[in-house]
């Protein structure tokens, strides 16, 4: 799974213009919705929607969370499953 070509055009266009406070909490932002849909996709067995034989569950939506790093508040979409925790600590 790779970051969609228009959020990629957009962060370029951002960072050559010096547009917008907030580029390393969205660059921040991106990476880790990223590494979460990732690991989501490995905990789910199937990326969003893929048909695989190997599917242990389903997507059910996602719940907001809101992450503080040092780049600031860091607003987060976490995946809900039918079963299971997309968390591996859980």
């Amino acid at each position: 799974m790779a970051l969609s070509q228009s959020a990629l055009s957009e962060l370029l266009e951002a960072f050559r213009t010096g547009e917008g406070v907030n580029l390393i909490q969205d660059a921040v932002k991106l990476a880790l919705q990223e590494l979460i849909e990732l690991e989501a996709a490995s905990v789910i067995g199937a990326g969003r929607y893929e048909r695989s034989e190997e599917r242990k569950t389903e997507r059910n939506g996602s719940r907001p969370r809101v992450l503080t790093t040092t780049a600031g508040d860091v607003s987060l979409r976490i995946p809900k499953l039918r079963k299971g925790s997309s968390s591996r600590a859980s």
